[in-house]
Parts: C-alpha cells; structure tokens; sequence
C-alpha cells in the first residue's frame, strides 16, 4: 500500500494524538520512568512540538507545547500525578546520563 504526502501525514498526526492519549490514559507512568526506559518523555515531546512548529514558522512556545502533550498545564499535571523520584530512578538516570 502507498500513500501519498497527506495521507502519509494523517496518520502520523493521528498516531501522534493517539500516543498523547495513551499517555494521557497512563498518568502513574512517571517522566522519570519514560526516561530511563525509552529516552524520552513527555517533556520531550513537548520540546519536539515546539521545535517542529518553529521550523514551520509557527510560535508555538515551550509552554503551549507542554499544555498539548499533557492535556493541561504543566503545573497542574504535576501538582496531581507527579510523584517524587525515587532514588533508583535518579540512580539509573544518572547513569543513563553517563553513558551518553
């Protein structure tokens, strides 16, 4: 099956509100936890949005993006679903962060 430059970009921009349901729907899944499992989260994605849009000469800044991929403001996301990291989460970053 091929598909051409729009359909092509449907179903990206769909599986991209698809993955920001799914981690809408995970809210226990911590950035820290995302991080050290598959090098990113959703602070990432939201960097990634906001590169993206400027690169197409929209301003869409870091916060707008952040409001996006977390469905709220930031500053809400994390006073209700963010915990404290534990230290073996630190302790794996860390490391992670090492290696690179």
């Amino acid at each position: 099956m091929t598909m051409n430059e729009q359909e092509q970009q449907a179903v990206e921009a769909a599986t991209f509100r698809r993955l920001l349901r799914h981690l809408d729907e995970n809210r226990d899944v911590q950035n820290i936890d995302l991080m050290n499992l598959a090098g990113f989260c959703r602070n990432c994605l939201a960097k990634w949005y906001s590169a993206e849009a400027g690169e197409r000469e929209l301003n869409v800044d870091y916060e707008q993006a952040r409001e996006r991929v977390y469905g709220m403001p930031y500053s809400e996301w994390k006073e209700k679903y963010q915990k404290p990291a534990t230290a073996e989460q630190l302790a794996k970053m860390q490391e992670q962060q090492g290696q690179q």
